[in-house]
Parts: structure tokens; C-alpha cells; sequence
């Protein structure tokens, strides 16, 4: 049988088969490539639906991904300039990320990220400081990073003159930060609280070192005093102390106690290196001399003045040096910077005597004769006598 003979079974699109009838060439392929049309547009079609379909999907899954991850990345954060108000204390070595959760966690900012973004944005991630700081509720993070402001921490300057006794210095402790006396009293007394340091022989006077300080609402009256023998570390190790008493042949107490003593004889800094010097003639005279001091006199009778009377001068205290040699048992009082280096650095000089001739006008006047010394003393109490 030829080719053109045979049947060929053929998928009719019912999906039967049927005998396909001999015909001319031509019919033929004409039909063929009617066949191979038909089944060249579902080819296509089929692939293009699902491509919409699956583009259809994608798009509608990227729509949903899309408002997710913009609902994720949206920082939650408060409006406004808030309401109430809070103290927040920053805590030295605290980060942003730091204060961002304790603002947080205080209702002050309704996120942590928040704020760290607010601070980013204000440049300001390296300015906060530790101290506390009155912020809102419920505030806009911008705000509170304004409010964080170091010159705006809540805070009392307190200032204490150089030369005040201990028993003054917590009397004005008490009124400028108006906390009880009392509460200052009893903390002078713990002092294995406030690190004194050993040579002090357990005695804070000498040691509360006068200065200006920041006090925060927070701190106690031992925080307070502790930071005030913390000031003197400070200066004690700026002056190297301990070393230069030593060079002096003097223990650091001898040299605070000293110091004390030229603070409250000297009538200007000027005088200091001087009346330092006339200290130390007496200590290492041959033969020693008493010092002969109206301050330390009256030091012991807690008594104010600087003239002591024959009666004062007959007090049996350790701390008439009128009667006894050498140093009286510790400072008479907290002595300032300019008034420990004269103690550890006097001036060159041979005076015993000096006598503050004018005490309004602060005028000392030294001298190494001690019939000078009776002549300025007359001047002196002529000077007291005329007002």
C-alpha cells in the first residue's frame, strides 16, 4: 500500500479519532496549517493566562507586603509639647539608647526609636548629660530632646567661702539647699562613709573643701560631703601633698592644719606665702617659739574674732598656742587652694611677727624685731579704737 493509501488516525478536538480521507496534497496542507493555527493560539494563550494570574497575585501579595512593611517601619511617637510633668535623671555613662528606655519606660515618649531618632536628627547624641531634667508625659520626641538641654538640669549652685569652720560650713549647707541641719550634722560625724583620707585622723574639719558645687534634688547630705572631700583628693593630688609635706618634714595634717591657720591670719592671698613663712620661723626656730595664734585661741573657745582677750588667752584648750608649742591638734578650719600652696610653698623671708594693722582695709604688716612688733600692734588697736 502507497502513503497516499494509508488512513491516518487523527485527535479529532472531541478528542475521538477518525480516519482522515485521502485527498490532493493541496487540501491537505491547507487544512494542516489551519490545525497548527488552532494549536498554535491555545499554545500561547495558556501561558498568558497564568502569567496574568500569577502577576496578578504577586501584585496583590506586594500590595499587602508593601502596607506591612511600612506599618513596620513607622515609629510610634507622641504629639505636641505633652502634659504633666516628670523628673528624669540621666546616669552618668548612659547612651542614647539608654535614656531612650527610661524615657520610654516613664511614659515621657511613646517609643524608644523614637527618641534615638530624634537625637540623631538634632545631632545631638554626644550632649546629654548626667543629671536630672523636668520633662511631660506623653510628649513628641523632638520636644524632649530640647528639654534635655545640659543648662537645663535641675540643679542648686552652692557656694562655700574659703576659711569657714566646719560647724559654719554645714549651717550654710542647710540654707542654701534647705535641707535639715541635723541631717548635715550626722553625716559629718559617719566619716568612714566619706573617705577621708587617713591622715586626716578621723576628723572631717580641714578636709570639706570650700568650693562651688552642683547639687541635684537627689543627693543627700552625705552625697554632699562626700563630694566635698572628693574636691579635696583632688586638690591633694594636684598639689602632691603627701610628697611635698614630707620634703617640709611635716605629716599632710600638719601641712592642712597650717594651711588652716594661714587662711584665717592672712588679710589678702598676698599675705599668705608671708604668714606661712612666719609659721614655720616659730615651728623650727632655735630655740622654738610658741605660735602664739588669736585664730587657734579662739578655734578652741568657739569663739569668733580676731583678737583674743587676756581671759582667752588663759584657755586651757589644745588649741591655745599661747600656751602650748607646737601645732594645735588639727585644722581650725577648711582651708582653700591658694592657702595650702602657701603652706607647702612660703615665702622666703626671716619674719616671727605680723599683725593685721587695718582689718577693714586687709592691710598685714610683718616684721623679724619684736620692738616692731609692739609698734604695729599699737597701730592695730588704734585702728580698732578709732572705728
Amino acid at each position: 500500500m502507497s502513503d497516499l493509501d494509508m488512513d491516518f488516525l487523527v485527535a479529532d478536538d472531541d478528542g475521538r479519532s477518525r480516519r482522515r480521507s485521502r485527498t490532493s496534497p493541496g487540501s491537505g496542507n491547507k487544512r494542516g496549517r489551519r490545525r497548527r493555527r488552532r494549536r498554535n493560539r491555545g499554545g500561547f494563550l495558556a501561558p498568558m493566562l497564568a502569567m496574568i494570574v500569577l502577576l496578578g497575585g504577586i501584585g496583590a501579595g506586594g500590595f499587602y507586603g508593601y502596607t506591612w512593611l511600612r506599618d513596620a517601619m513607622t515609629v510610634e511617637d507622641y504629639t505636641g509639647q505633652g502634659t504633666g510633668e516628670v523628673v528624669v535623671e540621666i546616669k552618668d555613662g548612659q547612651n542614647a539608647s539608654d535614656v531612650a528606655q527610661t524615657l520610654q519606660a516613664q511614659g515621657v515618649v511613646k517609643s524608644a526609636k523614637a527618641f534615638v531618632n530624634a537625637v540623631a536628627d538634632a545631632n545631638k547624641s554626644g550632649s546629654l548629660q548626667p543629671g536630672e531634667y523636668t520633662m511631660r508625659k506623653q510628649m513628641s520626641a523632638a520636644v524632649a530632646v530640647t528639654l534635655l538641654d545640659p543648662t537645663k538640669r535641675l540643679l542648686e549652685r552652692v557656694t562655700l567661702k574659703e576659711g569657714l569652720r566646719l560647724s559654719d560650713t554645714l549651717v550654710q549647707l542647710a540654707k542654701q539647699t534647705g535641707k535639715p541641719l541635723k541631717e548635715f550634722q550626722r553625716a559629718a560625724k559617719d566619716v568612714e562613709a566619706l573617705d577621708l583620707p587617713s591622715y586626716a585622723k578621723r576628723r572631717l574639719e580641714g578636709y570639706a573643701f570650700p568650693a562651688t558645687y552642683e547639687i541635684t534634688p537627689k543627693m543627700t547630705a552625705a552625697d554632699i560631703l562626700a563630694a566635698m572631700v572628693e574636691r579635696f583628693h583632688q586638690t591633694a593630688e594636684k598639689d602632691d601633698l603627701v610628697k611635698e609635706a614630707k620634703a617640709l618634714g611635716h605629716t599632710p595634717h600638719e601641712i592642712m592644719t597650717i594651711a588652716s591657720i594661714v587662711q584665717a591670719e592672712s588679710g589678702s592671698v598676698e599675705d599668705m606665702g608671708k604668714v606661712a613663712r612666719a609659721i614655720y620661723n616659730r615651728l623650727d626656730g632655735d630655740p622654738e617659739r610658741k605660735l602664739e595664734m588669736d585664730s587657734t585661741v579662739m578655734y578652741g573657745l568657739n569663739k569668733y574674732g580676731i583678737a583674743a582677750s587676756n581671759a582667752d588667752l588663759k584657755s586651757t584648750s589644745l588649741y591655745n598656742t599661747y600656751e602650748r608649742f607646737g601645732l594645735p591638734p588639727g585644722p581650725i578650719a577648711n582651708p582653700g587652694d591658694h592657702a595650702i600652696q602657701a603652706a607647702l610653698n612660703p615665702t622666703k623671708g626671716d619674719w616671727i611677727w605680723f599683725v593685721t594693722t587695718d582689718p577693714k582695709r586687709g592691710i598685714t604688716k610683718f616684721t623679724s624685731s619684736e620692738a616692731e612688733f609692739f609698734r604695729l600692734k599699737a597701730e592695730f588697736e588704734k585702728n580698732q579704737a578709732g572705728g
